[in-house]
């Protein structure tokens, strides 16, 4: 949380910059002096699933320390609003809340947007043992807030970049006979061992069910990763694993071509888990405002 309230303010603060300019806001300026305190509703124009509460405020004190943040009873990161609800007020000094008003709109309806995206997937394989996953196709900058984003909407998060787990994918092992894939990856291992701090986990891409068979023979590989397998050949793959006795030792990951037509189906075949990159490189922001109360 402390990271992504820094992230937040960090980009707020570029995004005051931006707006503002060297002049300030040349609209505001115009109502002069004797403008009092504003009170504002914050609307939704479409329903959603909300992401935001726990940076709203942040957003808004980069403009006024004294802009006041309420949240209706009932509202909370990871709620389901309808169109027309009355998600917050805002209170505070009228120039500055108008200033804000469009950066925050901009920061929420993306948060919304990924959020609402993620429940849908969420939604669409409840009953299975799947969970859904967010890939590192973030906007850049934006990789916590998306992230976050995700964990409103019921998914969770995969690594959070390069830095911080192990993910050995098709193109690592380009060129490597399958004979001699378990002897490369297991090699591999051996120094991903030595690595400080260690990594979250260690996952390992298989393009076909001949590359995942071996890969099942490398003791310390936490996921594999299915990438555009068939439902069909997801399957084989998780009664080959099952049958070596490794369920719940090494968990498999679908991913590619991942809609909300098929991740039903790719959720039954029996995979722990599956990565969607659509939930952040695709999610439609959410329609909110910010009306005079």
């Amino acid at each position: 949380m402390d990271l992504l309230r820094t992230r937040v303010r960090e980009l707020a603060e570029m995004a005051r910059a931006e707006d503002l300019g060297d002049a300030g806001d040349i609209s505001s300026r115009l109502l002069g002096e004797d403008v009092g305190p504003g009170e504002y509703r914050l609307v939704s124009r479409r329903a959603g699933v909300l992401a935001g509460c726990a940076v709203a405020g942040d957003i808004l004190t980069t403009y006024d320390r004294w802009i006041e943040l309420t949240w209706t009873q009932g509202v909370w990161d990871g709620s389901r609003f309808k169109i027309g609800a009355e998600l917050a007020r805002v209170r505070g000094p009228n120039g500055p809340i108008l200033a804000a008003e469009r950066v925050l709109l901009n920061f929420l309806q993306r948060l919304c947007g990924v959020a609402t995206a993620t429940r849908a997937y969420v939604d669409a394989v409840a009953g299975t043992p799947a969970k859904i996953l967010d890939t590192r196709k973030t906007i850049p900058g934006w990789r916590v807030l998306d992230k976050y984003a995700v964990c409103c909407g019921g998914g969770r998060n995969h690594r959070m970049g390069l830095h911080d787990a192990v993910l050995i994918k098709d193109n690592h092992l380009a060129g490597i006979e399958r004979e001699r894939l378990a002897g490369v990856v297991f090699e591999m291992l051996n120094q991903a061992a030595s690595l400080d701090p260690p990594p979250k986990f260690v996952e390992v891409e298989a393009d076909t069910v001949e590359q995942a068979a071996e890969v099942f023979k490398v003791v310390g590989v936490d996921f594999v990763l299915l990438d555009n397998f068939k439902p069909a050949d997801l399957r084989k793959v998780v009664k080959l694993r099952d049958s070596l006795g490794l369920k719940g030792k090494v968990r498999l990951e679908a991913s590619g071509g991942i809609t909300l037509d098929n991740v039903r189906t790719i959720a039954e075949t029996g995979v722990e888990r599956i990565s969607v990159g659509a939930i952040t490189h695709s999610a439609p922001a959410i329609d909110l405002a910010l009306e005079s109360a």
